[in-house]
């Protein structure tokens, strides 16, 4: 799998980014920013991607654990879901 990402860097690169970003805005997005401050934290985003890019063509396995890390806030998020709904009911 790390061939495939190595042989198709824009798509990889496009992944790490969105990941990222997707990142940012659940965790450490706390409030909602002007347009130039958002500007300003996307290119510092893109250019976080481009180290990241990196790493993947060396060999670490980034798109792999930015996936495992997104799968884990989403099963984060269906616990939250299920205890509130449970919570609401009467007994």
């Amino acid at each position: 799998m790390n061939e495939w990402f190595g042989n198709h860097l824009y798509i990889t690169y496009l992944l790490i980014f969105i990941f990222m970003s997707y990142v940012y805005n659940k965790v450490f997005k706390t409030r909602k920013l002007p347009v130039l401050k958002t500007a300003i934290i996307y290119v510092l985003l893109a250019i976080g991607s481009v180290m990241l890019l990196v790493f993947q063509i060396v060999g670490l396995p980034i798109v792999l654990c930015l996936t495992v890390a997104i799968s884990l806030m989403f099963l984060v998020r269906i616990r939250y879901f299920i205890e509130k709904r449970s919570g609401n009911r009467p007994t």
